[in-house]
């Protein structure tokens, strides 16, 4: 977990109930009480895919994890393989996708799982890896929101913790026509909206702008499906600075000077923008738990987005770890998740 994350505001739960059954040696389990839980997946699961900047083939294996675990990556191509968990403050490079870096060894392209795992309310995992860089799969996060499903959902006993923003924090980049900035403001929820602007004719014609608010919005019908997206006459650069190797149609929207190549079209009318979203997620989550927050972005990126935690973090002011003992307490945003996307199967 991080460091800086050690102020907890909860109502603790085996603390409450034992106070509720003082005259009882026998009292209810946390499992047992009304409460926001941690969630993990029931068994193992697995696939491989190649990495889209390394282009390099992977084998992917999702482990359930222990309580307060977080989500670890390992890398098992290593002897003794070695331990990354996911944290804004081990991100290193942020060109095209973040990084995490530990004890000589990275794990690329993050992104789009710890998204998934944000998605689908996922506290707990173990991420054993082959090689550097996390499979792309479709260059969207369904793919790891299916394997998340297909391994079952499982509740655990305690109280699932979050990171309540309480002042606004806020990042700049530039200025003019080339300025970016991400902010995190208070809200009682976890709500995000993104502008873009690539001035090309394909993206032009979609919506610059998104806005998401989980309260009543799901993640896998509205984000999940959002792929990444780059432009032809980029690949050659990229790829002489070692990214976009594995890159195709298959995983990615590509255009030319002037359209969509791909030739099924767009899954959203506004794909471009949603993706920017999906990665916003997946980049916050690497604050270790779920935000309560408001989140605003213009023209922002992983880098940008990995500044932005980092400001908050360093503003212990600024946020308080949070717990909610009883499930009607919890901000309608993730109450409501319980019997919906983050429901135990």
């Amino acid at each position: 977990m991080l460091q800086g994350l050690t102020r907890i505001t909860p109502v603790l739960c085996e603390t409450t109930v034992r106070s509720m059954y003082k005259a009882s040696s026998v009292y209810p389990t946390c499992y047992n009480f009304p409460m926001l839980k941690q969630r993990t997946i029931r068994q193992l699961v697995k696939t491989i895919g190649v990495g889209l900047h390394s282009g390099t083939k992977v084998e992917l294996t999702l482990r359930p994890a222990e309580i307060d675990t977080g989500i670890l990556f390992r890398r098992v191509d290593f002897d003794p393989p070695v331990l990354l968990p996911a944290s804004a403050l081990a991100v290193g490079d942020t060109r095209m996708a973040s990084t995490l870096q530990q004890d000589g060894a990275k794990v690329s392209t993050v992104e789009h799982l710890m998204s998934a795992c944000a998605g689908m309310g996922i506290d707990n995992l173990c991420v054993d890896l082959t090689a550097e860089e996390i499979p792309i799969m479709d260059g969207s996060a369904s793919s790891f929101v299916y394997l998340l499903q297909q391994a079952g959902l499982q509740e655990q006993p305690a109280a699932k913790k979050f990171v309540r923003v309480t002042k606004p924090v806020e990042v700049r980049e530039g200025s003019g026509a080339q300025e970016k900035w991400a902010r995190l403001d208070p809200y009682d929820g976890f709500r995000l909206k993104f502008f873009i602007e690539f001035n090309h004719p394909a993206v032009d014609r979609t919506g610059q702008i998104a806005e998401v608010d989980f309260n009543a919005e799901s993640y896998v019908r509205e984000i999940a499906r959002a792929r990444t997206f780059g432009f032809m006459q980029d690949v050659e650069t990229l790829r002489g600075l070692g990214l976009a190797r594995g890159g195709s149609l298959e995983n990615a929207i590509v255009m030319d000077e002037y359209r969509i190549l791909n030739p099924d079209g767009l899954r959203y009318e506004n794909e471009f923008v949603r993706h920017k979203i999906l990665d916003a997620i997946g980049d916050l989550y690497l604050v270790g738990h779920p935000l309560l927050a408001g989140y605003t972005a213009h023209k922002s990126g992983h880098g940008l987005n990995n500044q932005l935690l980092r400001a908050l973090l360093a503003r212990p002011d600024a946020y308080e770890l949070v717990t909610f003992d009883q499930l009607k307490d919890a901000p309608p945003t993730y109450a409501r998740q319980v019997s919906a996307e983050w429901a135990p199967n």
